[in-house]
């Protein structure tokens, strides 16, 4: 088990988490512009790093969406903060 630390409260088991995937994926603007091919891109492609990755991920018992750096090869986390905190490139749809 490892544990990741949510920036709301402290360190858990990584099974009160769920990925919302890469930051800074942003969703296509435009209703009635967007290509079936941006709308597919956005949902199902991902950037799979292998590495540093820069990740959106979700506290399942606080309810708290925050951004992870960590390294996919180790499994080691650098930091974890508040979408707040770290700029606006946070992958959500705004």
């Amino acid at each position: 088990m490892q544990l990741f630390p949510c920036p709301f409260c402290g360190p858990r088991s990584e099974t009160e988490f769920h990925f919302g995937g890469d930051a800074g994926n942003h969703r296509p603007e435009g209703f009635r512009t967007v290509t079936d091919g941006e709308w597919t891109a956005y949902l199902y492609e991902r950037n799979n790093l292998r590495g540093a990755a820069n990740e959106i991920w979700m506290h399942m018992t606080c309810g708290e969406v925050f951004r992870m750096e960590r390294d996919t090869v180790h499994h080691s986390i650098a930091r974890s903060f508040a979408l707040t905190e770290g700029g606006g490139d946070d992958g959500l749809a705004h």
